[in-house]
């Protein structure tokens, strides 16, 4: 089977929309995800280090309460901490709709899906509320101007991310014989060098050993974030001589950031790597045993390339099995939303509109009870990609009742469907679906059977 542009727009991106044309070739498909940016340029998110409140902000407004000498002090101290959080809980909800409002109206819906399979990737929870925030932030930051560049490029800049610092406790990670080390009789914590190679790199049948892990760690320690400074290497912290990781020596002099690159950008070409990441893509968008040839067609792309990431994609449309193999993925949770929205054409001023408290209606509790609390995965190897964690009793009513409820509270006036079947679906929906659509009672009823529908929630 060949290029086909409905299965481009639902497999590869956000969906179908009625106003935004599908790529018409993989050529194109590789032209706008390795162009300008224009989803972010319409509708931007700061960057973390540029975004208000910031942890020491925070820190700032918990000390002035606690050092308030009078009740009126402590009162207004009080009150201005509330605002900040508050502001917080505002920025986080405008964020979740400008993400929206890109995956509504972009003509590169193969970007949007990448920056999520990356962030998920690199998954960093939040320990706590006052990081929830600032996720999208990072994501901006640290994930989406590399999606299409060297794989080590964006290795640095998660492993230099404040949040996977603090999720994986590295700040609290010291060589046993450095300076900091010695004086406050802490050592080494394995965390994030057991994930790096594990989960972001080698995968978890890569050649390596616990030798490895434990050398690794000791490599990346140095590497620490506070609320004030931000992201630092400190070399007081860093343990003393070389070390050997994968049968290469890193350091041995003085300890710099460099080092630790150095080893980054050599996982960053391991084989292991190569076929980690290629296998993982193709089952994240195509299927949960993908085509081993196409597996090894990516990964072989990859490694000839440089680890250019853009070779693995265009590795990976190319293939036939891209195109060949049936609707076997269900979207999750939030790329069910998105796909929807996408479907309905929902302005985009009307989604940046929306209040914390709307979105918390529309987005945040509805994607709780499909199975997905947004920004909240179960662990460091971020979201499941098996079907069974989504196709649940509770998460199929979820979806069914955001699907027969949202619509007609997002639009004055909603589309025909016997219509929307083919915007939402494409040229050939199913005939129980067009039957659905045909025979439902209501507008509303007849758009949520479509959204509803076994066809909609694949890909």
């Amino acid at each position: 089977m060949s290029f086909d542009p409905t299965r481009a727009a639902i497999r590869f991106g956000n969906g179908l929309s009625p106003t935004v044309t599908p790529p018409v070739s993989v050529a194109d498909m590789m032209a706008r995800v390795t162009g300008p940016d224009v989803a972010a340029a319409a509708h931007p998110i700061p960057h973390f280090d540029d975004m208000y409140p910031t942890q020491w902000d925070f820190r700032l407004a918990g000390g002035a309460v606690a050092d308030a000498q009078t009740d009126a002090e402590r009162e207004a101290a009080e009150e201005a901490r509330r605002e900040m959080r508050a502001a917080a809980g505002d920025l986080w909800a405008l964020n979740t709709m400008r993400q929206l409002a890109r995956d509504v109206t972009t003509e590169d819906g193969f970007r949007e899906r990448l920056v999520r399979f990356w962030a998920d990737h690199f998954t960093a929870p939040p320990t706590n509320g006052q990081w929830r925030y600032q996720v999208y932030p990072t994501i901006e930051q640290r994930i989406r101007p590399y999606i299409a560049g060297p794989f080590r490029d964006m290795l640095r800049a998660a492993v230099t991310n404040p949040m996977l610092i603090q999720f994986l406790s590295q700040s609290g990670s010291m060589g046993p014989n450095s300076p900091f080390g010695v004086r406050r009789g802490r050592g080494l914590n394995e965390n994030m060098a057991r994930e790096v190679l594990e989960l972001h790199t080698l995968g978890v049948g890569g050649r390596y050993t616990q030798d490895d892990v434990r050398q690794f760690a000791e490599l990346l320690t140095g590497l620490t974030y506070s609320a004030r400074r931000g992201f630092q290497y400190d070399a007081r912290r860093a343990e003393p001589g070389a070390e050997t990781v994968l049968g290469r020596s890193y350091g041995g002099g003085e300890a710099t950031l460099d080092q630790v690159l150095a080893a980054l950008d050599d996982l960053a070409l391991h084989p292991d790597t190569a076929h980690h990441l290629a296998r993982k893509l193709a089952v994240h968008f195509i299927a949960p045993d993908p085509d081993p040839d196409l597996v090894g067609a990516m990964a072989a792309a990859y490694l000839a390339e440089g680890g250019q990431l853009a070779a693995l994609y265009q590795a990976m449309l190319q293939h036939e099995a891209a195109w060949a193999t049936p609707a076997r993925r269900v979207k999750r949770p939030y790329g069910f939303v998105a796909a929807s929205l996408r479907a309905l054409a929902v302005p985009p001023d009307e989604l940046t509109g929306y209040s914390y408290g709307d979105v918390a209606r529309g987005v945040f509790r509805p994607l709780t009870a499909m199975g997905q609390t947004i920004h909240q995965p179960p662990g460091p190897d971020g979201w499941p990609e098996e079907d069974e964690a989504w196709i649940t009793p509770q998460g199929m009513a979820g979806r069914i009742t955001w699907a027969m409820q949202m619509p007609e509270r997002l639009l004055d006036r909603l589309p025909d469907p016997r219509d929307f079947v083919f915007t939402a679906l494409g040229p050939t929906p199913p005939e129980a679906v067009l039957f659905a659509a045909n025979a439902a009672e209501t507008v509303p009823d007849g758009i949520g059977l479509v959204l509803a529908s076994s066809a909609f929630q694949r890909r």
